[in-house]
């Protein structure tokens, strides 16, 4: 076994760039495995006999097979992997190491992107919808959200390049587990500064109308978005555990954009 390269910076941009695509080939029998070799593939031409070698071609095939997980932190088993097959590890080893890190992305990345990150930016657009800054909520939400994907791919695929099959301490990182902490507290802040805002946006009308049909003093358009907060708490209150805040609140954002059209 041979001691692996320090990353060739022009390799690992290769890998990086490969990385934005590593579900272009997915399907049901290697889910991402064919988009993960082709990922790896310019890192492996360093092995011994390069692009013409039995040891690339069977890095390839085997970097090609069955895995899965979530793709904004793939790369770090993209990295693990090639660094693995340039130190010359063991391919049993590295097939285990492939399998093992399945599990543990696909969850981290679900938990912070799914679950909070992407709840988080799209409150923050809408809130800033409800101001009147329409044009500056979908840059906000493009900034927000693609520059954290872009920055966990980039420090994923470098921390799996330097550690290879010692990643799993990467996994225990602590600034993962810092954002792990702190993601879910911001995306409930952000959805419940925005549920009022919204409600007061959709509404915005109600008070006259109301004042119109009963003959009674306006309703402030404010009671009615918080009305609307407390019937969102009830709704989580009786959903739970069956479904997540952040489906809650999508459901909640349709019934209210609908009623804000349709309210005569």
């Amino acid at each position: 076994m041979t001691a692996a390269p320090a990353p060739r910076m022009p390799r690992f941009t290769r890998v990086l760039v490969r990385c934005f695509a590593i579900q272009a080939s997915w399907n049901y029998e290697s889910m991402m495995g064919e988009g993960f070799g082709w990922a790896a593939e310019p890192a492996l031409r360093d092995l011994d006999g390069g692009p013409d070698g039995a040891r690339y071609r069977e890095a390839v095939a085997r970097e090609s097979r069955f895995f899965n997980a979530h793709p904004y932190v793939a790369p770090l088993a993209v990295g693990a992997a090639v660094r693995a097959e340039l130190a010359g590890e063991d391919p049993a080893k590295i097939e285990k190491l492939r399998g093992a890190l399945c599990g543990p992305l696909g969850s981290i990345g679900d938990r912070l992107f799914w679950a909070t990150w992407l709840p988080a930016c799209a409150a923050i657009a809408l809130s800033l919808v409800a101001f009147g800054l329409r044009g500056w909520a979908v840059v906000a939400f493009l900034v927000l959200y693609n520059g954290a994907h872009v920055a966990c791919r980039w420090w994923a695929l470098r921390a799996g390049w330097r550690q290879g099959l010692q990643v799993g301490s990467a996994l225990g990182a602590p600034l993962l587990r810092r954002a792990g902490e702190v993601a879910p507290l911001f995306a409930a802040l952000a959805v419940g500064v925005m549920l009022p805002l919204v409600f007061r946006w959709q509404f915005e009308g109600l008070p006259t109308q109301l004042d119109y049909y009963t003959r009674s003093a306006p309703v402030p358009v404010m009671a009615v978005g918080a009305l609307g907060v407390l019937a969102v708490a009830g709704l989580v209150r009786l959903a739970a555990p069956r479904a997540t805040g952040a489906a809650v609140a999508a459901v909640v954002l349709v019934v209210a954009w609908v009623v804000g059209r349709v309210w005569p």
